[in-house]
């Protein structure tokens, strides 16, 4: 099934001065990229949620916000003088070896240079039930969101669908028409003079043969039927049916620059702007 890479989780450990809550919010992104908020968290501890999210998630960009729920708990922030001073080092080294002049500006911001004293009363174990509370809500929202989108991409598939058998039905209904009214429009051109009869035939079929679209309609088709298969598996299918997606694009644009026939320019309006507002959806997948 579907799964949106968009939602929100909240949930709790603890109890009293000890109880941490966490929020979990996530938007789409080609990658995982995970960002903290709130308490500062040691770095062992942040590698371990780090772990847990890559798991559970997988994709998309996290942010995560813990805080105590009281106002019992407060950190002392104070000014990273090593920090500064190594970031000071580098900046006159980049000069030294390639005449590049940088502002530390360019390199950090104010925040980067504020160091949070850790605290003892922050507890593992707490922040790390809190963390998977709080996925467990944010997994079953971005399901239900992943239903909707579900729904939506299906019924665009079949307009795809229906749209691509119309241009296939009118490409074999035109294609007679076609060859007998090259063969007419030639007649006339030359004449009176003598048709060399196979020479003619030879021409009118390779131009034929040029602006036939059966191929691209076949593969168009079997995109379509991955795409269907895709979509009923349960596990990360985003990338894939971008993919996919981007396939049938070409292959509708081949289309439309080798049939001349207006009522299968129609059809291929129709495509392309259903599969862009298929593609901008496909972007919220897991």
């Amino acid at each position: 099934m579907i799964i949106s890479m968009t939602g929100f989780g909240r949930g709790y450990a603890g109890r009293g001065k000890e109880r941490i809550d966490v929020e979990i919010r996530t938007v789409n992104s080609r990658y995982l990229d995970i960002k903290f908020r709130g308490i500062h968290l040691d770095i062992q501890l942040e590698q371990e949620i780090k772990k847990i999210i890559e798991k559970e998630i997988q994709r998309g960009s996290v942010y995560i916000r813990i805080e105590f729920k009281n106002d019992l708990f407060h950190q002392q922030i104070t000014f990273d003088k090593d920090k500064y001073e190594s970031l000071q080092n580098i900046i006159k080294s980049i000069y030294v070896s390639y005449g590049q002049r940088l502002n530390l500006s360019d390199v950090v911001t104010a925040n980067d240079l504020m160091k949070i004293e850790d605290n003892p009363f922050v507890k593992s174990k707490l922040v790390i039930k809190g963390i998977i509370n709080s996925i467990d809500q944010l997994k079953e929202m971005r399901a239900k969101e992943g239903e909707v989108i579900f729904y939506d991409l299906n019924n665009r598939v079949e307009f795809l669908e229906k749209t691509l058998n119309k241009a296939e039905v009118i490409s074999n209904q035109l294609s007679a028409e076609k060859q007998l009214k090259l063969q007419n429009k030639i007649s006339d051109l030359i004449d009176d003079e003598k048709l060399d009869e196979p020479r003619l035939i030879q021409e009118v079929a390779y131009y034929i043969e040029r602006s036939d679209i059966t191929e691209e309609i076949v593969r168009c088709k079997s995109h379509i039927h991955q795409i269907k298969k895709y979509m009923d598996m349960n596990e990360p299918v985003g990338k894939r049916l971008n993919f996919l997606f981007q396939e049938i694009g070409r292959e509708i644009n081949t289309i439309g620059s080798k049939s001349s026939q207006t009522d299968i320019t129609m059809q291929v309006v129709e495509m392309k702007s259903e599969l862009e507002k298929m593609r901008e959806q496909v972007q919220n997948i897991l």
